[in-house]
């Protein structure tokens, strides 16, 4: 062996070294697991990103609402780490938000800057108490339409204030005045300012269409970059950020404003109430994005009346969550609250050292970056949701409002809004009149649905006295909601009109009783179906004694009910179904009549191939035509990918066979001999009985009687005939074909899965399984 292939033998130094190594990374993963220190390999890069996402987009806001420009950063600072301490969403971002823009630069001109200050740390003040009153989810009972079109609106007039900018003009007080001013702006418009703008606006674009590695570095943060340099070699003379001092000399404690208390005070209800609609809406988004924790809203309400109220004192614009800074922070893979405080730290850092490379950029660059911001905000899908819905009205008028009166006033009307529309839809009753049958008495049928109150009363007097006098009348009524005075109205019409020789025929299907609505006040109630009485005008076939019978009549009254309530929503359902079917399971059932496979397994039309005999039984090769030809139809003809068997409790097939074999009751013969003959094919299910099938021990344990208990075996034997049967067995063996068994108890309404060994609830409600293991003892 060569000396570079020599194995040394360990020395006590490399011990020493290695303990010492050991040591520091034992010591290290210790650090690592402290409160404070975990997450931080995510969190640290994750607010860097968001860090350079934050300062343009804080500056621009800060320069679009008339305040200092350093206002927008110590608002970002404290947003921050502020809210990110206190505030309840884990992994929500604060700031200035574009959302108040509008709202802060009416407070400057109205109030001053200072007394803009007092105004954001009195609505601070405010949503403290909202938090500790825990109305935090209250504040959610806004109608979303609303909030999609004051963002749009917001938008618009961010969008037509900084066009002014961009095209090197000074921008306008109302959006109408920065619209009429705009072909003014456009004639002179300075060539270098408009460049710069169109430079970013382009760059921000094309930023999106970037391969992946490109969009790691924010767009705001290149645009602004690119956009600065440019203009410092090509167009010094533009007019840029200024301001004195760092962010240590911009903060200014706020004064209070000069008379006008009451306005005062409505900008100060204002501003809370839109900064925390705004926050928790943001932290309901965020939270869909990520997989973590939930928002807690009423500490969130507190964290950021907490941040408002700080900001307000330190000179800082209003601060909300902001949904551009969240979802950045989400996809660049934050983990803990860490990074929102981290990057709030940041920015506070950055303004206090690199203040002056602020001033160097240009107000134009700012502008084209809020138009961006701002045209975002205006979303095609927002207003085709609002149409899909019907909401279209409400979106436009707050819109408008927002754009061309003002934030608060548009909101306002977009509630009210809102509201009547809620209103028109829940209280509105459908009500309708049509000619059922003409002739020398005709019959006329006036269907009522809906919320029947006071509301309704003008359309049911109008529908009402449109029905010809001296006719036979059905009121169908499927009611949610009945009022005493819909109901005296609708009485004293029946009166009057069958006064004058009509007949007029209530009848009922909804959720609340007419004949309930003069003895207490109106509610709402569970939905029950009410008893139909027989229909007005139809006369009945005679049967042997003149009278049409009873089941006959239940019958064709069920048909009539079929064919004016339900006809119509079953037609869809079948127009496909009328050349071919193709159900995907043969379901072998019981003929009892309790028994109803569409209703236990939510099925529809063609989904179901059913085969209803005695006690459920697939009996054995070539016994019996009629179970043949269905099997063979279902696997040769329909190609079906499953077969279900299904039992039911109190069967009367196995009280046959239980009491035949043990004489404890008439014997099958007695009913006829077909029935004792085909009672052949269950005998085998009763001495697996007697022979201890496992389903048995498992039914016994479950607590189920001897009568269920041989239904449960039954079930399972016919599973069995199906694996060893020629139509089934080969389909069953490859995994072309499944088979499962079903136990239907008509005590409980509730269904059991039967399999080889044992029995399981399948209502979630009920979680015993019944087995049976290896000994042949049941176990539950």
């Amino acid at each position: 062996m060569t000396d570079n292939h020599k194995i040394r033998a360990p020395t006590p130094s490399d011990s020493r070294t290695s303990s010492v190594q050991t040591g520091l990374t034992a010591k290290w993963k210790d650090l690592a697991a402290l409160p404070f220190l975990s997450g931080l390999k995510a969190d640290v890069p994750a607010s860097l990103i968001v860090f350079l996402v934050a300062l343009p987009l804080s500056l621009g806001i800060a320069a679009a609402s008339g305040a200092p420009v350093m206002a927008g950063l110590i608002a970002a600072a404290v947003g921050g780490i502020v809210a990110g301490t206190l505030g309840g969403s884990p992994l929500q971002v604060s700031g200035p938000a574009a959302g108040l823009t509008m709202v802060v630069a009416g407070l400057v001109e109205e109030f001053g800057w200072p007394a803009t200050c007092a105004i954001t740390a009195a609505a601070g003040v405010v949503q403290l108490l909202l938090g500790f009153g825990k109305v935090g989810r209250a504040a959610l009972a806004v109608s979303p339409v609303v909030v999609r079109a004051l963002l749009a609106g917001i938008g618009i007039t961010i969008v037509l204030q900084q066009i002014q900018v961009l095209l090197g003009s000074k921008p306008a007080e109302s959006a109408l005045a920065n619209i009429a001013a705009l072909p003014a702006a456009i004639t002179n418009v300075e060539l270098h300012s408009a460049l710069l703008g169109l430079t970013v606006v382009g760059i921000l674009l094309a930023w999106r269409h970037l391969p992946r590695p490109f969009r790691r570095v924010p767009g705001p943060l290149v645009a602004v970059v690119a956009g600065t340099a440019i203009s410092l070699a090509m167009a010094p003379g533009v007019e840029r950020i200024s301001f004195s001092g760092s962010i240590f000399d911009a903060v200014a404690l706020p004064s209070l404003p000069d008379g006008n208390w009451r306005a005062a005070a409505l900008a100060v209800i204002s501003v809370a109430l839109i900064a925390s609609i705004e926050s928790l809406l943001s932290a309901v988004a965020v939270d869909k994005m990520q997989s973590g924790p939930r928002t807690n809203l009423n500490r969130e309400l507190v964290g950021q009346g907490s941040a408002n109220m700080v900001s307000g004192i330190l000179g800082g614009l209003p601060i909300t969550g902001v949904i551009v800074r969240s979802a950045t922070n989400v996809e660049a893979g934050a983990s803990t609250r860490k990074s929102a405080i981290l990057h709030g730290v940041w920015v506070l850092v950055f303004s206090a050292l690199f203040a002056g490379l602020i001033q160097l950029i240009p107000l134009t660059v700012l502008a084209g970056l809020l138009i961006v911001i701002g045209a975002r905000l205006i979303k095609v899908a927002d207003i085709k949701t609002s149409r899909r819905t019907g909401d279209l009205l409400v979106y436009v008028v707050t819109l408008v409002c927002v754009v061309f009166l003002n934030l608060l006033e548009g909101v306002i009307i977009g509630l009210a809004l809102a509201s009547l529309c809620l209103l028109f839809r829940v209280l509105r009753a459908s009500i309708d009149a049509d000619l059922l049958q003409e002739g020398a008495r005709a019959t006329w049928r006036v269907a009522i649905g809906g919320s029947c109150s006071f509301f309704a009363l003008p359309r049911l007097n109008r529908v009402l006295h449109s029905v010809p006098a001296g006719a036979d009348v059905l009121v169908e009524l499927n009611a949610d909601y009945i009022d005493h005075a819909f109901h005296e109205a609708l009485v004293a019409w029946q009166a009057q009109y069958s006064a004058a020789g009509g007949a007029v025929q209530v009848e009922e299907h909804g959720s609340t009783a007419f004949r309930d609505a003069p003895l207490r006040s109106p509610q709402r109630q569970e939905a029950l179906e009410f008893p139909l009485p027989p229909r007005a005008g139809r006369t009945p076939a005679p049967g042997p004694d003149g009278v049409e019978p009873l089941p006959l009549r239940s019958i064709l009254l069920g048909i009539d009910k079929y064919h004016r309530r339900h006809s119509h929503k079953v037609r869809p359902l079948v127009q496909g179904l009328a050349d071919a079917q193709n159900p995907d399971t043969l379901f072998v059932a019981c003929v009892d009549s309790r028994v109803n496979p569409n209703l236990i397994t939510s099925s529809g039309p063609g989904d179901l191939l059913t085969l209803r005999n005695i006690g459920n039984v697939v009996g054995e090769d070539g016994r019996d035509c009629s179970i043949e030809s269905t099997l063979a139809f279902a696997v040769n003809g329909l190609s079906v990918d499953t077969i279900v068997v299904c039992g039911h409790s109190n069967c009367g097939a196995m009280k046959a066979v239980i009491a035949d074999a043990e004489g404890q009751g008439p014997r099958p013969g007695s009913i006829g001999r077909s029935f004792d003959a085909w009672l052949d094919h269950v005998r085998p299910s009763y001495r697996e009985l007697l022979a201890g099938h496992p389903v048995a021990k498992a039914a016994e344990a479950a607590g189920y009687n001897r009568v269920d208990q041989l239904g449960l075996v039954n079930v399972a034997v016919q599973l069995g005939r199906l694996a060893g049967h020629p139509l089934t067995g080969p389909g069953l063996a490859d995994g072309s074909l499944q088979a499962r068994g079903l136990f239907f108890d008509i005590s409980t309404a509730r269904v059991v899965l039967v399999t080889a060994d044992g029995i399981e609830p399948l209502d979630p409600t009920v979680a015993v399984v019944c087995t049976v293991d290896r000994e042949g003892a049941a176990r539950t």
